[in-house]
């Protein structure tokens, strides 16, 4: 908002302007999104369900659902508390949201990113065990272990970027009301401000620092561990059977990290780029992996693809 004698305006309404260039085809666009969040939404729930409704998956033996069902339940609010938004301005239904409503949706997707990061590294650590330490599997990680790992991802995640997205409140406003993405992110409201907002860049920074990328390094090294455990063993096929166990987490890893990784690229160095390419990355930063996970893991999970199997097989008879 403008600056009117001296006195710096709250916006009370911040405006999207969707895809910059493609205004006329929007529409169109919003098809194919609309499909990956139906299918996102749809998958995510699928694997809750299965991983609910299968015995066998409660088992001691199998706490590495437990995690995978924390994926899920991530990656489907994820989808959530962004879908509204992404389709409203695709479709023309509605390019506004109100201050309030746009900083929290900032505090969860930003919330949800940083538990995304923890879960996966909380897999991380139970293939590490899997392999690494078989006989103790059980005995490390028991369902209360399990619980507390959870709940320490979530005061993690949420509990330490309260600060930062509390004082987005407090700022004043004057540069524009235009957000440039499809829906709310912690970098486009410090853009839109006119106040000191040091404090939220170095927060955010080291909060980059102390979460993703440590995340990511303590995940690097855990694979390095695992490969010499599993390079030391004399069977071949033993050593292929205990790589796949880890197929779909590694994947899951690359489908997180590196929408992040492209999406920080474009916006440090790639300011010369098309809106097109900085707003279709925000997407994907944000769809992809409830896309993709889903998919991953039906596919390389011998449990979750048999009980899939045997619904549509139910179904034919």
């Amino acid at each position: 908002m403008p600056i009117t004698n001296g006195t710096v305006f709250m916006p009370s309404v911040l405006t999207f302007i969707g895809i910059r260039g493609l205004e006329t085809i929007q529409c169109w666009i919003g098809i194919p999104f609309c499909a990956m969040y139906i299918i996102a939404l749809v998958g995510n729930s699928l694997l809750l369900i299965i991983i609910k409704s299968e015995p066998s998956l409660h088992d001691l033996h199998e706490p590495m659902f437990y995690f995978l069902a924390m994926l899920a339940l991530t990656d489907l609010c994820m989808g959530l508390s962004t879908v509204h938004t992404v389709l409203g301005i695709l479709w023309g239904l509605s390019q506004e949201v109100s201050l309030d409503a746009c900083i929290a949706q900032t505090y969860f997707i930003h919330g949800l990113s940083l538990t995304e990061s923890g879960v996966l590294l909380a897999m991380a650590f139970d293939r590490f065990t899997a392999i690494c330490n078989p006989l103790r599997y059980t005995s490390i990680l028991t369902s209360a272990r399990i619980i507390k790992i959870g709940l320490g991802i979530l005061v993690r995640s949420f509990a330490f970027i309260l600060a930062p997205i509390i004082r987005l409140k407090f700022f004043h406003y004057c540069r524009s009301h235009i957000l440039s993405h499809s829906f709310c992110l912690h970098q486009d409201l410090l853009r839109l401000a006119c106040s000191d907002i040091r404090f939220n860049s170095f927060y955010a920074l080291a909060l980059v620092i102390c979460t993703l990328l440590f995340d990511s390094m303590l995940i690097l090294v855990s694979y390095i561990l695992i490969l010499h455990s599993v390079l030391s063993i004399a069977s071949r096929e033993e050593r292929l059977k205990s790589l796949q166990t880890c197929v779909s987490h590694i994947c899951a890893v690359l489908v997180f990290y590196i929408p992040i990784i492209g999406l920080t690229m474009v916006h440090r160095f790639g300011k010369h780029l098309s809106p097109v390419v900085h707003v279709l990355m925000g997407n994907i930063y944000i769809i992809f992996p409830p896309l993709m996970n889903p998919i991953i893991y039906s596919v390389k999970t011998q449990q979750i693809r048999g009980r899939i199997q045997k619904w549509f097989s139910m179904k034919r008879e």
